[in-house]
């Protein structure tokens, strides 16, 4: 069942000064551009037209074929699937893939999203740590982003059946870089732990859009201090326990946002300790979802870029097709953690033959 909401949320000018919704038109008010807006009132928005640049060829491809028969046949989900993503076939065709755990349907409704939501999913599958492990050696993939979706039904946030899947995936072969893209656990810093205990190499979490815009786009439980509060508590929890520990996060654009509020939440992501961020053009994955604000041009993705590597990020991927699990990124953080497992091994080896 389907819990989209209608919300009051904080009225600000600036809210309403960039949106597309007539308050002229029959059934609206001024009140409604400073909302979340009902999957009918979003209908009545005309999509703006995707220009050149936005352009998808259908995903294809022999690795394509070959990893959506193998998640099928074992009753798997992935959000490049269940999200519309745009690069899959690029992705999978390179060896990466993101997973998706716990079910393919979240106890949350952000505005943003097409994945299903329901107040009480599935139950989960206890045997999906072993499948999705057994399945990720099987495609031979050296990169993997495990995320779910939101799970408030349960008391952990499903924390725990995360952990099980990455000990599960690094028993069958440690070298496997694992990455966390998690939900917020409600702000729940043992479930932080939790993750961060199970050897994960990358924590991410997305803020999604910048602060003004959290209650347009997000569903009214999630929060932007609560998620800057879970990426700086991994980071946090990682250093005190001796882990290293890359954290991420993405950020959506063509909401509504402006150039200094974007410059502003990347300052908030390095205070928090973010390592990587990713920029990418909200797409609206219906017309029951928010309506696009505007196209972000490529030159503008690459002035963000160049904003943001400025701040000090290890790595920022940014382009109008970007989404939070990109394998540009992805190849990149492999390759840092790959030099410094390298270093170590002979760090160690240097050690055992001094002594």
């Amino acid at each position: 069942m389907a819990i989209f909401r209608e919300l009051p949320v904080i009225t600000n000018e600036a809210t309403a000064s960039v949106s597309r919704i007539d308050a002229s038109a029959p059934g609206f008010g001024s009140a409604d551009l400073a909302r979340p807006i009902s999957p009918s009132r979003a209908a009545q928005v005309a999509p703006l037209r995707k220009p050149d640049w936005l352009k998808i060829r259908p995903p294809a491809g022999e690795a394509y074929v070959a990893i959506k028969s193998l998640l099928r046949e074992q009753g798997l989900h992935t959000v490049c699937e269940e999200a519309h993503c745009p690069n899959v076939a690029e992705c999978w065709a390179s060896g990466t893939a993101t997973i998706m755990l716990g079910s393919d349907t979240c106890t949350r409704a952000c505005r943003f999203c097409a994945i299903k939501t329901a107040r009480r999913p599935p139950p989960l599958d206890p045997d999906e740590p072993v499948k999705i492990a057994a399945s990720v050696v099987k495609l031979g993939l050296h990169y993997v982003v495990l995320t779910s979706v939101d799970r408030d039904d349960l008391a952990d946030g499903g924390a725990s059946h995360f952990a099980a899947t990455i000990r599960e995936i690094k028993k069958r072969d440690p070298a496997i870089i694992v990455e966390a893209l998690v939900p917020d656990f409600r702000g729940d810093l043992e479930s932080v732990k939790i993750i961060v205990d199970s050897g994960v190499d990358v924590y991410a979490h997305n803020v999604e859009t910048v602060r003004r815009l959290q209650y347009r786009v997000r569903d009214p439980r999630a929060g932007y201090e609560q998620s800057l509060g879970t990426l700086r508590a991994a980071k946090s929890y990682a250093r005190e326990t001796g882990r290293e520990l890359f954290t991420k996060s993405s950020i959506m654009l063509g909401l509504g946002e402006s150039a200094q509020e974007l410059a502003v939440a990347c300052d908030d992501l390095r205070d928090y300790g973010a390592d990587v961020v990713t920029f990418g053009q909200y797409l609206r994955p219906s017309l029951q979802h928010l309506p696009v604000e505007r196209y972000v041009t490529p030159a503008e993705f690459q002035e963000f870029q160049t904003m943001a590597e400025g701040k000090g990020f290890l790595y920022v991927a940014s382009g109008p097709m970007v989404r939070s699990s990109y394998r540009a990124g992805e190849f990149f953080i492999q390759g840092v953690i790959q030099k410094r497992r390298d270093a170590a091994k002979l760090e160690t080896q240097d050690a055992s033959q001094t002594s």
